[in-house]
Formats: C-alpha cells, sequence, structure tokens
C-alpha cells in the first residue's frame, strides 16, 4: 500500500465519492486514503482463480463473489478496504452498489508489501464485521493457504493447508486441492 496522507479529514461520503471517478484505488482508514499499489502476475492468477472457483461453487445460492474492485465496509470504526475476494451472502448488501457491509468470507492474497498489515492491522479491522466468519491468507509463492474461522465462542482459529491438501471454506461449503488455487502459478 502506498500512502497518500492527507492533513485534513475527508469524510467516508468524499471518499466514495472520489472513488467512483478516481483511476487510482484507494482505502479509506480514519478520514485518510491510501493508494493502493499494483499486484504481481502470481498475485493477480491466484485471485483470479479463486474467484472462479468460487463463482461457480456459488453460483445460484444467493450468495455474491466479488474480485478486486468492490470494497468492504467496516462502519464501526470508520474503514474502507478492497480485499481481494469477498463473499457476502447477506440480502442486506444488495443495497449497497459500491460497497458490501456483510461478508462472510474475504480473502487477501499476499505480497512483500501489504503481509504485515494484512496479517496485523488489516486483519484487526475485519474482526469488527460480525459477519465475517473467514478470513484467508493466500501466498503467491508457495502453496501456503491459511483459513482464520471464527469459532462458536467468538475466537479465531487457524486452518493451515499446504501442498497437496484440500482447502475447506466452511462459511460458503467450499472444498478443492490447494493446486486448483494455483494453476498457472507454481509448477
Amino acid at each position: 500500500m502506498v500512502i497518500s496522507q492527507s492533513e485534513y479529514y475527508i469524510s467516508p461520503e468524499e471518499y466514495l465519492e472520489g472513488e467512483k471517478v478516481s483511476e487510482i484505488k484507494h482505502e479509506y482508514i480514519d478520514g485518510q486514503v491510501y493508494a493502493m499499489a499494483g499486484a504481481s502476475d502470481a498475485h493477480v492468477t491466484v485471485v483470479g482463480n479463486v474467484f472462479i472457483l468460487l463463482r461457480n461453487h456459488l453460483r445460484g445460492s444467493g450468495c455474491r463473489v466479488y474480485m478486486a474492485d468492490m470494497k468492504a465496509q467496516i462502519d464501526l470504526i470508520n474503514r474502507y478496504f478492497y480485499p481481494d475476494v469477498m463473499v457476502t451472502c447477506d440480502t442486506r448488501d444488495r443495497e449497497y452498489e459500491y460497497f458490501k457491509s456483510y461478508p462472510c468470507l474475504i480473502i487477501e492474497v499476499l505480497s512483500d508489501s501489504t503481509e504485515s498489515f494484512d496479517r496485523g492491522k488489516k486483519f484487526a479491522s475485519y474482526r469488527h464485521l460480525e459477519s465475517l466468519q473467514e478470513y484467508v491468507l493466500i501466498s503467491p509463492d508457495q502453496m501456503s493457504v491459511e483459513c482464520f474461522r471464527r469459532n462458536e465462542q467468538g475466537h479465531w482459529v487457524l486452518y493451515p493447508y499446504e501442498q497437496e491438501q484440500e482447502v475447506h471454506l466452511a462459511s460458503v461449503d467450499f472444498r478443492c486441492a490447494i493446486a486448483e488455487i494455483y494453476e498457472d502459478v507454481l509448477s
């Protein structure tokens, strides 16, 4: 994430209007906007693979799968992020055209420049979403999928998946071989 911080507070409404016409995507944290950097071939391919797998699995279910250009709103703490992949099955999200507020699944593909933020402050922010059941981090460089799943007590439990394992995303009852996520990425 590239910082383009302003000394002036930008309201959520100003941010949303600006994003409609901006050539560059920005994430929003407490009145400040942060420009988003580009992504590697492996990153984009993994995101595309995951989107297609989930879209095919959820077709006709009423759930919607979004990638890269749809914002997740965390209204409680005044944040907007662009997850790599996001799934919402909540009908309340149909009323929002430019963001979703009730995702059940968020997936981020890691990069060197965003990994610590994705694991730390971004995950801490996402945990404020009561609808969120799983937060998934995927390495683009090696077969490693980390699924953080909220249990019945509200605690986040790590379910790691590696080479030759089947990935399970309970929030949307999805299973696939980890190799499918990495198709055309790793040889």
